[in-house]
């Protein structure tokens, strides 16, 4: 057997540099490049193996641990899940930064490698710079903190086991049904200790991302369930992108006219206008997707994790509906008690499909009617303008604060009105990133995609911090020729937005659409909205001896001096001619841009015929408590228990 003498960690770049994955006869590198934070733990070791193995990898900086980890997830996610970064960091407290991240890529089922440092193995210099103590066991360190958020863990203790790690790692990373976050663990010393590594490991090796076939006794019973509908839906999930299957959907929903609704992972498969397109469904959905679902007797999930928003709480579609699950995992096709077409959601569909041959859901004039409505409602909020008659959108009425932050920070600027000037105003190819906060659910409800695949929403773990982190991400993935526009709000911008220093760094345009309500927005409603007083959701001063609640001014923050700051060109925006300015402005930079937006606190979208089940008390001594909790519990009545 021919060998090499390496280092654990040479041995690993290597081994990187030549994995490729194959997909309908496309070839290509899986691993993009590396991010890395160097620190006590990789600096030394991997940092020099980096440094001499590194002949196509590309490497990146990163500004904070989670930061990188995020961008890398929403590169994996954009170039669905066929290629990877890895993202490497020290020990201690640097590797406890990507357990988040590694949680979020985990939640949303995107391919995600992380390298971090660990302690040594001979346990000789112990306890070391950053190590956790913990007198039961000597061998935990803070990297057992991924093992469960993470799909395949693993620690290299000894340089050969390396190779079997890493053929586990490839599997885990590559497969369409169970992938996530995949850490292996890299001791200090043993980064550095060599072996005779066989040069078969260090060969290109392909890896075949295989469309699933369905089983024709799975096609049949889903057709069977089809045939017998009346008013069926369908539900686009994410899997019908990352299995590149738009088209396919299309086709299907064409094929049977069977109107469709989206999930956020889903959003972007088919273009906005398609006459079977009904929007955004469950909690963040529409009017169109939800008053359709309300009737439907069969439902047809196609890629879906079916989340409580999707669902609303397992109280949107009839108790009595039947469920049809495409899904290339066992998990989730379980779900809902559902018939199982466990596949590819191109091939399920191209089946199902020609099974089905003849049939069209008897719907009359109720789609294109809900779609009008539904774009009616659009038209209103495109245009609200805080003027003497303003009402705001989620009324609180013990809470005028939207009055004080008009009076404290100088805008009447809606949240609406901003949003659907953005998405007329943007090129109709850019990406748009978002997570958290108020924005998921209106851009849900109010974006509309005119080109496939431009709508990057983390929702499946709502990770506050995604938003900036991955807008660098999304830009490694689709070139300098297209832009990419972060969707945050002040919150988790103040979160997380260390990788816009990254994108000043690497010439890498992003531009971030900060929308400054000076709140956590959302939770704020969901806090009000359940019958609790505002406590810890508004950035206001605290004023006088209250322990417990900030009722003074609102903070004003200038975060677009915190972005020129940075290197970037920034704006601040109070009106609807100055954001248009400032965005075809912004086009003409070749930098990145960032534009604060003041938006007036609770003009965001609300209702819309979905529901959220949310821990109410049962025993309170508030009368508005007590009415959430009657009103939770009448909800519960329609609700499927399992």
């Amino acid at each position: 057997m021919k060998t090499v003498r390496l280092t654990m960690a040479q041995a690993l770049v290597r081994f990187l540099e030549n994995q490729y994955v194959r997909y309908d006869e496309v070839e290509h590198r899986f691993v993009r490049g590396i991010f890395m934070l160097p620190g006590h733990g990789n600096v030394v070791g991997l940092g020099q193996a980096i440094q001499q193995e590194s002949k196509e990898l590309e490497v990146y900086h990163g500004k904070n641990e989670q930061g990188q980890a995020q961008a890398a997830m929403a590169f994996a996610k954009q170039m669905h899940r066929k290629q990877i970064f890895a993202c490497t960091s020290s020990v201690g407290p640097g590797a406890a930064n990507m357990v988040t991240a590694a949680a979020n890529a985990t939640a949303n089922n995107i391919p995600l490698l992380l390298l971090p440092g660990d302690v040594y193995v001979s346990r000789q210099p112990d306890p070391v710079l950053q190590q956790i103590e913990q007198p039961q066991e000597l061998t935990i360190s803070t990297n057992d903190a991924f093992r469960p958020v993470c799909r395949y863990w693993d620690r290299i203790v000894r340089p050969e086991q390396l190779m079997t790690a890493m053929l586990s790692a490839l599997r885990v990373l590559t497969d369409p049904a169970d992938t996530g976050a995949v850490c292996i663990a890299l001791p200090q010393d043993t980064q550095a200790e060599a072996y005779d590594y066989p040069v078969s490991f260090f060969e290109k090796r392909v890896h075949r991302i295989e469309r699933r076939p369905p089983a024709p006794y799975a096609v049949a019973e889903a057709v069977a369930a089809i045939r017998g509908a009346k008013r069926p839906i369908l539900v686009c999930g994410g899997g019908v992108r990352y299995s590149e299957a738009g088209e396919t959907f299309r086709a299907f929903a064409e094929a049977h006219n069977i109107p469709f609704g989206e999930t956020q992972a889903g959003k972007s498969a088919v273009v906005w206008t398609h006459p079977l397109n009904l929007g955004g469904i469950g909690v963040t959905g529409c009017s169109a997707a939800n008053d359709i679902a309300k009737d439907a007797d069969v439902v047809i999930g196609v890629g879906t994790r079916y989340t409580d928003f999707t669902t609303a709480s397992k109280w949107l579609f009839p108790a009595s509906a039947k469920y049809v699950n495409i899904n290339v995992s066992e998990f989730q096709a379980y779900k809902l008690d559902a018939i199982r077409v466990v596949a590819d959601a191109r091939l399920a569909l191209e089946a199902v499909s020609a099974a089905l041959a003849g049939y069209r859901a008897p719907y009359g004039g109720e789609i294109e009617a809900a779609r009008a409505k539904w774009q009616k409602e659009l038209n209103r909020l495109d245009a609200i303008v805080a003027d003497a008659g303003y009402v705001p959108e989620v009324h609180d009425e013990n809470s005028d604060s939207w009055k004080r932050f008009a009076k404290d920070v100088g805008s009447t600027f809606t949240q609406t009105r901003a949003l659907g000037l953005i998405n007329a105003h943007i090129a109709k190819d850019a990406v748009v990133i978002g997570a958290s906060g108020s924005l998921p659910g209106d851009m849900q409800r109010m974006w509309r995609p005119n080109t496939p695949n431009t709508y990057n929403m983390e929702y499946g773990y709502s990770c506050m911090g995604y938003e900036v982190s991955g807008a660098l991400g999304v830009k490694l993935a689709i070139g300098e020729n297209r832009e990419v526009y972060a969707m945050t709000g002040d919150g988790s911008f103040n979160m997380l937005h260390s990788e816009l220093i990254t994108s000043v760094q690497e010439g890498r345009k992003i531009n971030v659409m900060l929308f400054d309500n000076a709140s956590f927005g959302c939770i704020n409603n969901l806090q009000v909205g359940q019958g609790n007083d505002t406590m810890c959701t508004e950035l206001r001063k605290r004023e006088g001896a209250d322990r417990l609640h900030h009722t003074g001014p609102f903070l004003h923050i200038d975060y677009a001096g915190v972005a020129r700051a940075y290197g970037c060109k920034a704006y601040t925006v109070t009106t609807a001619e100055e954001l248009v300015a400032a965005i075809e402005d912004a086009k003409q930079q070749k930098g990145s841009t960032l534009i604060d937006i003041k938006v007036l606190p609770k003009s965001m979208t609300e209702g819309y015929g979905g529901w959220w089940r949310v821990g109410v008390a049962e025993v309170s001594e508030r009368a508005r408590v007590q009415a959430a909790r009657k009103e939770l519990e009448s909800h519960l009545e329609d609700a499927r228990r399992y």
